[in-house]
């Protein structure tokens, strides 16, 4: 009896430790999480806020960060020298799909460095005019992604700039240089001043610095409003560009609502957080087998217009009615 037992005991104390080796070893045959590679023009601090919506998207799929899959992280902190570098490293580095957000530099940059790694870009750009896709309903490679279309909505923002400053003969707008749009937007821009019969006067910036200099040739050149194009710079430095133009008086538009949050006068544009969720669904649903070549790019269906009533009273402007009827939303 009692050698009976041992032998029970024996063998449960065997199963055990084989049960522990089939564990590891199955542990050791499973494949490693995939990698995303996350590429940004900006500085991480300036787009924190916006990770979740990403983060969201790729839960929508099944993806948890941590649990299937980890990101690698490049930020270029609004140096778009860096761009190209760092997408060379993310190629380096083996990941499986490169998400570009925000700036069609970073989006040219990942696609210079692999044509076959799949990238999935957030941009205001036209895709196609930059040649990251053959068409929007069929991309053709191995991009795809998200267009807002803020860098075409400059028309429709001047328009809404007009609206609150009507006798306004002398429009600014302020443009990155190294930003791959600039020329596009200055060229819409134009058009638009062109078609209300105003001056529309261009001042640049692609560092911080850059930017009082820029405020200080609007006033020299009596610039009664300013249009602010989309730019990941300009994204990180709102809160300085909305106490330049408080401090100077200039009533300014600018491309999304993280401007008026910020202390903007008002902001006409598609919701960022949007699309960064569904560029989120689009890296998720790569990684589950599908291919960017059969993604069509998604263009944004609705566009918000928000007012920061505090700014207007400020600058000792009355928000016109309309504008009050049109807002999605006014920030008191």
């Amino acid at each position: 009896m009692q050698f009976t037992q041992l032998k029970r005991r024996e063998f449960i104390t065997l199963l055990g430790g084989a049960a522990a080796t089939w564990s590891l070893t199955a542990r050791a045959q499973q494949p490693p999480s995939p990698v995303i590679g996350f590429l940004h023009p900006s500085a991480s601090e300036a787009y924190a806020s916006l990770m979740p919506a990403f983060l969201k998207g790729l839960g929508e799929i099944g993806y948890v960060e941590g649990r299937n899959f980890i990101i690698e992280y490049r930020w270029a902190d609004d140096r778009y020298d860096r761009l190209p570098a760092l997408a060379a490293e993310l190629v380096g580095h083996r990941v499986s799909v490169i998400a570009t957000v925000n700036a069609t530099a970073a989006a040219l940059a990942a696609k210079a460095a692999t044509s076959t790694i799949p990238i999935v870009f957030t941009i205001g750009a036209d895709p196609v005019q930059f040649g990251l896709v053959a068409s929007l309903n069929h991309p053709g490679g191995n991009v795809t992604g998200v267009s807002f279309l803020s860098n075409l909505l400059v028309a429709k923002q001047l328009g809404l700039l007009h609206e609150f400053v009507p006798a306004a003969s002398d429009f600014g707008l302020l443009v990155n240089p190294g930003n791959p749009n600039a020329k596009s937007d200055t060229r819409h821009a134009e058009a638009a001043a062109d078609s209300l019969g105003r001056k529309m006067h261009v001042v640049y910036a692609s560092t911080e610095r850059d930017l009082e200099l820029a405020f200080a040739a609007l006033i020299e050149r009596r610039a009664a409003a300013l249009v602010v194009v989309p730019d990941a710079l300009f994204v990180s430095q709102r809160e300085q560009l909305a106490m330049l133009a408080t401090r100077h008086a200039i009533p300014t538009i600018y491309s999304n609502r993280r401007y008026a949050d910020a202390g903007g006068l008002m902001s006409y544009g598609a919701s960022q957080l949007d699309a960064y969720r569904q560029a989120g669904i689009y890296v998720g649903r790569i990684l589950s087998g599908e291919k960017p070549a059969d993604l069509p790019v998604i263009q944004p269906t609705k566009f918000e217009l928000v007012i920061n009533l505090k700014t207007a009273r400020t600058l000792s402007l009355r928000v016109p009615d309309k504008l009050l009827a049109l807002a999605d939303e006014v920030i008191e």
